[in-house]
Parts: structure tokens; C-alpha cells; sequence
């Protein structure tokens, strides 16, 4: 009996990998959406070498170790934060990019933004470390390649909006994002092996990546937009009220149109103040507190949480397709909470194998992160204003990119300073944010739930439990 539930067991592991493995296949969606998944799919597997080159957690890391001595470290902390902002802050130019793409064509424009952030990756290889000049020159270099990137997804947000229904959005994206973390973190493996063996390495490692990360961009370029002559079109066509603008006021016009997208995003930046703390004050604490190598401070800042990750992306796809984003928050905030806490306690009482753990919890929350961050939006746009939406919810992070990370470590370096606290207490406020995002999330819902019920005594309209509200 016991060797017939182990070989049960083994049958069952063997189905789920190869359920697993047979979802990624073109051929596992409709005919019509299957062969831009599969260049899709390919291209990012390509870019992810480049990407790797300016993700948050190698970044922090490399500039927290590789500058250490160089500068004051309170100067390099600030640089840090400001690393681990980068991704966020380069969402402030997300109007720029809408303006100058609106009418025009999405994949030529895609394709040079990618053009461009390869290029900004070779030449990050090129800055020196014994400097001053040389952090900030990679500091910089790192902001302008994650503006650029951050072109790049405003406008993809489009292209999925034509090319993907809502019923498998959601699923093909998790898709992507988990080709491209699983990508990212074991290079961050890769890189962290390479560095503690020579710290020179990412001289020669940053160009092979960029390298890779053109060939995805030549398989991006052959990706077709479902009715883009009509998009462009529409767009080109739109009132002067509903063309992007330059002007930051238009963001707030939008967000007092639509009163349940601008709850949505009151209750984001309050969950995401918090969570954006983390990633610079984690580098920090890796180093500071830890005393970790290259390898073992990325795999907590970069390669745990991104491996981890696409182990929730099913199950997260899965519940976003079936309910609005809103109430999927509701649970989502939750993880990060429970992680932010993790690394409160694993800080303040040094357990090194709690941070570990509590990396792995956050890449539980990053999964469904990845999607609702992505997709939340186009909840609630209508299809030629998606980018609009999208630019409005990326120009908010980069406002709180612009305040929590260096909110973060300067109060954490104070307090360690004038009361001896440990490295990382800060983190106790992160999970309080995140816990707070959650309670807001919960109350949005319960007041979407009233009013959508008011709705249908006068009006025909979608079952609230259809509705996922």
C-alpha cells in the first residue's frame, strides 16, 4: 500500500510538470492569439539577459558593495535608495511616453525604446569604481535605462489590451512575467558566482546581456496588434479631452472622472509607500547587518523572491480572471504585509534563515504583483484610453518612488544612529503601510458593492458576483 501511494504521488508531480510545462505552448491558447504569445514568449527570454543588467535587486547590491569606501555612507545609502526607486520613479516620464506614442505605430516605438535601453546597459559596464563620478554615473545610467523600459510597458499594456481578451490576459502575462523572473533570478545567480569570484565580471557580463537582448527585440518587432490601423486611428481621433497630455493636471481630471479608479489608486499608493521602502533598505541590511557576499546578498535582493514568484503567478492569474482587481487586492496586500513583518523581525533579531524565508513570501506577493500591477487598470478603461490609464497609475509609484525608498533609509539610518537600533526596523513601518493598503482595498470593495447593488434596482446590469465585486 505504501509503495502504491508514493508511485500515486509521483504520478501526480509528474502530471502537474507536465500540465505545467504543456501551459506554456503556443498551442494550449486559441488559434488567434498563438503565434504573437510565441514570439512573445521568445523575445522575453531573450531580453531578460539585458534586464537583468538594471533590475532593482543586482543593482543595489553591486552599487552597495562595489562603492562601499568610495563615498560617505550615508552619500552611498541615499544612491541605494535611489537605485532601489529606479524602477518606480522612471514611471514619472509614463505621460511623456503616451504623448509621444498616441496615433503613432506601437511596435516601432517599442522597438527603439528596447534599442535604447541596450545600449544604456553597455555602457553602465564602461563606468569606473574607484570614484565618486563613476556611482553616479551608474546611478544615472540605470534611472535613464529604467525610464526608457518603463516606455516600453506603458505602451505594451496596449498591445495586450488588442491582442489578448480578458478571459486569458491575465494568463498569458503570467506567463511572460514568469518566463522573465525565472530568467532574471538565476541570472542574478550568475552574476552574484561571477562577482564574488572577480568583481570586475559585470564589465564583460552587462554587454553579453545586451547582446542576447537584441535578438529578442528583432523577435518582438515581428509581434502584429490586433486592429492597429483602427487603434491608431481612434487615437488620432480622440477629443482634446481624451488626448494625453504633458500636463499632470489631465491625471487628475481623469482620476475625478472615474471615482472607482481613483479609490483604487488612493488605496495603491498607500500599500505601495510601503512596499517601496523595501527593496533599497533591504540591500542595505544585507550588507550592513549581514555582512553578505555578492551571491547570498543577491539571492535574497533578487533571485529568491523571482524564483519563488512564478510559483503563485497560476494560482494569482487564476483569481484575477475571475474577480475585479479590487477585491483581489483585498488578499494581495495581505502577502506583502505578512513579508514586510518577516523582514522586521528577521532584521531586528538577525536570523539570517528568516530572511531567506521572508524573500521567498515576498516573491509570493511579487507574482500576483506582477499581474494586478500590469492589468489592474484596464478594470477600468475603456480600450482606447488603456495607456492613459496605465500612465496615470505608473506616474503615481514614481510620486511614491520619489518619497518612500529614501523615506526608508535615511529614518532607518537616523534611528540606528541616535537610539542603536539594529538595520531594518524600518521594515516594521512597511508591513504597517502594506497592512493599512489592505484595510483600504477591503472598504473600496464594500462601497463598490453598494453602489454597484443600488445600480441594478434601476438599471440591467452585470451580477455583482459575475462582476468579482
Amino acid at each position: 500500500m505504501p509503495v502504491n501511494q508514493e508511485e500515486s504521488r509521483v504520478e501526480e508531480s509528474v502530471g502537474f510538470a507536465q500540465r505545467a510545462w504543456r501551459s506554456f505552448r503556443p498551442s494550449s491558447y486559441p488559434l488567434l492569439v498563438r503565434q504573437n504569445f510565441s514570439h512573445e514568449i521568445v523575445s522575453i527570454m531573450f531580453f531578460s539577459f539585458l534586464l537583468a543588467g538594471i533590475e532593482t535587486g543586482i543593482v543595489t547590491v553591486l552599487a552597495k558593495k562595489g562603492f562601499t569606501g568610495v563615498v560617505p555612507d550615508v552619500q552611498l545609502d541615499i544612491i541605494v535608495a535611489l537605485l532601489g526607486a529606479s524602477k518606480a520613479i522612471a514611471n514619472l516620464t509614463s505621460f511623456v511616453w503616451v504623448k509621444l506614442n498616441h496615433g503613432r505605430n506601437k511596435l516601432v516605438f517599442t522597438g527603439s525604446l528596447q534599442a535604447t535601453c541596450a545600449v544604456i546597459v553597455v555602457l553602465l559596464a564602461m563606468v569606473p569604481t574607484n570614484s565618486p563620478m563613476g556611482l553616479y554615473l551608474f546611478a544615472v545610467g540605470v534611472l535613464l535605462a529604467r525610464m526608457v523600459w518603463a516606455g516600453f510597458i506603458t505602451i505594451r499594456s496596449t498591445i495586450w489590451n488588442a491582442n489578448y481578451e480578458r478571459s486569458i490576459r491575465a494568463t498569458i502575462t503570467g506567463k511572460l512575467a514568469t518566463v522573465q523572473v525565472i530568467f532574471v533570478g538565476v541570472l542574478g545567480i550568475g552574476l552574484g558566482l561571477a562577482m564574488d569570484l572577480d568583481d570586475r565580471s559585470f564589465r564583460v557580463m552587462l554587454p553579453i546581456g545586451a547582446v542576447l537582448g537584441v535578438i529578442g527585440i528583432a523577435i518582438w518587432m515581428r509581434i502584429r496588434v490586433r486592429g492597429h490601423n483602427q487603434l491608431m486611428h481612434a487615437e488620432r481621433s480622440d477629443s482634446l479631452n481624451a488626448t494625453p497630455s504633458f500636463n499632470p493636471l489631465r491625471m487628475i481630471a481623469i482620476l475625478r472622472e472615474d471615482k472607482a479608479f481613483g479609490g483604487y489608486m488612493g488605496c495603491m499608493f498607500i500599500l505601495g509607500m510601503g512596499n517601496l521602502m523595501v527593496p533599497p533598505l533591504l540591500a542595505v541590511v544585507v550588507v550592513d547587518r549581514f555582512d553578505m557576499g555578492y551571491l547570498e546578498a543577491m539571492l535574497v535582493t533578487n533571485t529568491l523572491p523571482f524564483l519563488v514568484m512564478p510559483l503563485s503567478v497560476p494560482i494569482w492569474s487564476r483569481l484575477l480572471s475571475r474577480m475585479h482587481v479590487i477585491r483581489f487586492r483585498v488578499f494581495h496586500a495581505q502577502v506583502f504585509a505578512l513579508a514586510n513583518g518577516l523582514f522586521f523581525v528577521a532584521a531586528v533579531m538577525k536570523l539570517e534563515p528568516l530572511l531567506y524565508f521572508a524573500a521567498a513570501i515576498q516573491g509570493l506577493a511579487f507574482g500576483g504583483g506582477a499581474l494586478a500591477w500590469t492589468l489592474g487598470h484596464l478594470d477600468f478603461a475603456p480600450p482606447n484610453r488603456a495607456s492613459q490609464y496605465m500612465s496615470v497609475h505608473v506616474t503615481l509609484t514614481g510620486v511614491r518612488g520619489l518619497i518612500a525608498p529614501f523615506i526608508g533609509v535615511l529614518l532607518d539610518g537616523l534611528l540606528a544612529e541616535f537610539f542603536g537600533t539594529p538595520r531594518g526596523v524600518v521594515f516594521g513601518v512597511s508591513m504597517a503601510l502594506s497592512a493599512l493598503g489592505a484595510l483600504g482595498f477591503f472598504l473600496l470593495e464594500r462601497t463598490m458593492r453598494d453602489r454597484m447593488a443600488m445600480k441594478h434596482e434601476d438599471v440591467e446590469t452585470t451580477p455583482v458576483s459575475k462582476a468579482g465585486l
